[in-house]
């Protein structure tokens, strides 16, 4: 990857990613599966973000539409209504702050984009849910975060059967980064999709060949925050998970992430702040 494809646009503004950066979750769904991410009030809410901005996080990504395996679909109309509520606090309270939108609805990324300024899409369906995903994208001129899953969140893992997993999932990426390139969309972001039509071995031959990746022409973010390849494998809940989450982010990190999706900030901040410094030892005179 070129040195210019570690930089990406939001709100006008250029970011380096060769320091990776942390993106920080905000699901107002009342059934994330991560109890600590649900918000009982609007306070709750902005203290959440709050935290996050002052312990570094550089986007939020905001998400009103459950995607968690076996779920199912909540309407347009709901998604919405969650969605414009939590923005119309969030920006009115932090007006600078980078925000993503966790969707597979152009209707919804269009709404938020328009009305209130939202700097990066975050689409787990890599646009096969929405066919209009990507033509909206463009003619929004925004961020956009492409992921790979099979299906959708209610059916995903039914399709967890592959030749070659790896191959098959940076071909799919390759495939619709080529599509986004040809309709003017420059600041995509890959995401392999851990815990998305994959099951937890073939999570963990994701994370071992995730240097793979390096060859797609676009920043990668990595988001396996507390999700069931670690709680399952450790036989624990998810409140437990944020060791075996730092473990991975490192690992993460080491095979080329850029972006770190994540519950915990201050945690992941630590993680990346001690990679900088292992990978560049021996390197750097700080004389």
């Amino acid at each position: 990857m070129e040195d210019s494809n570690f930089f990406l646009n939001l709100k006008g503004k250029l970011y380096d990613l060769r320091t990776p950066i942390v993106m920080g979750i905000v699901n107002v769904t009342p059934d994330s599966f991560f109890s600590l991410s649900r918000f009982k009030s609007d306070l709750a809410l902005l203290q959440r973000v709050e935290n996050f901005l002052s312990e570094g996080a550089t986007i939020i990504d905001i998400g009103g539409c459950s995607t968690r395996p076996g779920s199912d679909q909540v309407s347009m109309e709901e998604e919405m209504r969650l969605i414009a509520e939590t923005l119309e606090v969030v920006c009115k309270k932090f007006p600078e702050a980078v925000i993503s939108i966790d969707t597979y609805r152009s209707p919804v990324a269009r709404m938020a984009v328009q009305q209130y300024g939202v700097a990066m899409i975050n689409d787990i369906s890599g646009g096969n849910i929405d066919l209009q995903m990507f033509e909206t994208i463009a003619s929004l001129k925004v961020a956009y975060v492409l992921m790979h899953m099979r299906g959708t969140p209610k059916d995903m893992q039914e399709y967890t059967d592959y030749q070659d997993m790896v191959a098959e999932i940076v071909q799919y990426l390759s495939k619709k980064l080529a599509q986004l390139r040809l309709l003017g969309v420059h600041d995509v972001v890959i995401d392999p999709g851990f815990g998305f039509s994959k099951t937890l071995e073939q999570n963990y031959e994701l994370m071992r060949k995730l240097n793979y990746f390096k060859m797609i022409d676009a920043p990668m973010l990595v988001g396996i925050s507390r999700k069931s390849m670690i709680y399952k494998l450790l036989e624990i809940v998810p409140e437990q998970a944020l060791n075996g989450t730092t473990a991975l982010n490192v690992l993460a990190l080491m095979g080329g992430a850029s972006i770190l999706r994540v519950h915990d900030v201050k945690e992941a901040m630590e993680a990346i702040k001690i990679f900088q410094a292992y990978k560049t030892a021996g390197t750097v005179n700080y004389k």
